[in-house]
């Protein structure tokens, strides 16, 4: 059906016809007049849409340019650090016990916490230590050439980031807050998947004839009002929508309070990722120090055993942490395939004492291993990364086209409020009950194990009784005095 203006009417109030209507983004006159439990959910399931977006935007969209940010921190890495990362290779490697000297010279008291072999051969060890006075989860790394046993360079890192990449990382997951900012990417991951599958259901429960079946996936052209802008909003998202699931789910993973318990859950399911034991079963017997004449064992005799045990790739070791323990040499390489094998070597014998292999790891475990690496742009490399930035970049058009569409709602002719007006109250009186039961239920669990989820989901609902009650009263004051000038004027 084509929409017509009378020809007397000025584009001014074109505008206000069509733009400054109530919230009935996703209505057609099907969907006002059909029965049955969709006609009843769609109002409350629109309301929610359109209060999240408004209200939980804010933390998508820092989240979506932090995230956006982070995808380019490998290229900028290799450029910044490439005197630490990498040699020419030149001549036979210096025994790995000598580049740990080198960097212990580097770097005075501190305890070593691992070596990592890299798994090129123009690549240069790091040796890290753990130095008293770094912020909690920081060490200190020596980039040593494994040709000359030069040290290159020495860098503040966080886990295996370098700088740069710990910069972005800590941007992105706390806005450097604290432990308090990392409420703000949980808020994020929490919410996201609410927004996804509320906007697709709405979305999709849209009728549509054949010739407009195409309008689900391609968006509108002609003139840029609300219209076109629902349809950018809505076709979008469609497309996107996996990646932001993704992205939601990953997120989840390791954030403070909702990675907790879904740690639980999925520990329960058998799915928890197992770790190679270093134990060797041996109390009283006293090894020396990792890295000296006196270990019957070195170093580079241990990354012999592990590369004949099958390990590839990059190799990080790390040494006893006393004398009934074992080394632990683990594959680090996090790119499809993975390679995450490890094994525990004996310092005394160089005899394997325990073997983990990533094929046998629980389904689960494999799962949140490849979600992470995938979320963090390291699992398919550069494609990782471009197809991150493509759903950071959707994700900031979706929260701009949907305040445009709220901009584009508010009255422009009688003064009122400077905003859309949202969608109308009372639309949870309209869901049958054998529906909003189980709904309920479903959303109590969900926010018990989502907290971040529940506290704002719980904000709403009080924000919302109390504006309630507020224009209640209000109209019943005007309705009083209303009466009494009527009253006056008799």
């Amino acid at each position: 059906m084509t929409e017509t203006t009378p020809a007397a009417s000025p584009p001014l109030r074109q505008r206000t016809t069509e733009e400054a209507a109530p919230a009935e983004d996703f209505v057609t006159p099907a969907t006002r007049n059909s029965g049955g439990t969709w006609s009843g959910l769609r109002p409350l399931l629109l309301r929610l849409h359109f209060y999240a977006g408004v209200l939980i935007g804010p933390f998508l969209l820092v989240a979506a340019v932090t995230g956006l940010l982070y995808t380019a921190t490998p290229q900028i890495e290799s450029v910044v650090h490439h005197h630490e990362l990498k040699v020419t290779p030149h001549g036979e490697p210096t025994p790995l016990a000598a580049q740990v000297e080198a960097a212990r010279a580097a770097i005075p008291g501190g305890r070593l916490v691992s070596v990592t072999q890299g798994a090129g051969a123009d690549d240069t060890t790091r040796v890290t230590f753990d130095v008293k006075g770094l912020p909690e989860g920081y060490t200190q790394t020596a980039f040593v050439d494994p040709y000359s046993a030069e040290v290159r360079g020495s860098l503040r890192t966080f886990g295996e980031w370098l700088p740069v990449r710990a910069w972005f990382d800590g941007l992105h997951r706390t806005l450097y807050l604290g432990e308090f900012g990392r409420n703000y990417s949980e808020i994020a991951a929490s919410w996201l998947w609410v927004e996804v599958l509320g906007g697709l259901a709405l979305w999709l429960g849209a009728p549509r004839g054949r010739e407009r079946l195409r309008r689900l996936f391609v968006p509108r052209r002609g003139p840029n009002g609300r219209r076109r802008t629902l349809s950018w909003h809505g076709a979008v998202g469609l497309w996107v929508s996996v990646g932001f699931l993704a992205l939601s789910a990953t997120g989840l993973t390791w954030s403070a309070h909702a990675g907790v318990n879904i740690g639980k859950i999925q520990d329960s399911l058998g799915g928890a990722t197992p770790s190679v034991s270093s134990a060797l079963g041996r109390a009283g017997t006293e090894q020396p120090a990792p890295g000296t004449s006196a270990t019957r064992v070195d170093l580079d005799e241990t990354v012999r055993v592990a590369r004949a045990e099958g390990l590839r790739g990059k190799l990080v070791i790390s040494p006893p942490a006393d004398g009934e323990s074992a080394y632990v040499v683990k594959e680090n390489t996090r790119h499809w395939p993975e390679q995450q094998d490890s094994v525990a070597i004996d310092p005394a014998t160089g005899k394997v004492v325990d073997k983990l292999v990533f094929d046998d790891f629980p389904v689960l475990a494999k799962l949140t291993r490849w979600g992470i690496d995938a979320h963090m742009g390291l699992l398919f490399g550069l494609a990782n990364q471009i197809a991150l930035a493509v759903i950071a970049l959707a994700l900031i058009g979706m929260l701009f086209w949907g305040y445009r569409m709220w901009w584009l709602r508010r009255p422009t002719r009688d003064g009122g409020t400077p905003f859309g007006r949202p969608p109308a109250r009372g639309a949870w009186r309209r869901v049958p009950g054998r529906v909003m039961a189980p709904l309920v239920v479903v959303t109590a669990v969900v926010a018990y194990y989502l907290p971040l989820f529940g506290l704002p989901l719980v904000c709403f609902l009080l924000a919302d009784v109390a504006v309630a009650q507020v224009r209640r009263r209000g109209l019943t004051h005007t309705e009083a005095r209303a009466e009494t000038t009527k009253g006056t004027a008799r």
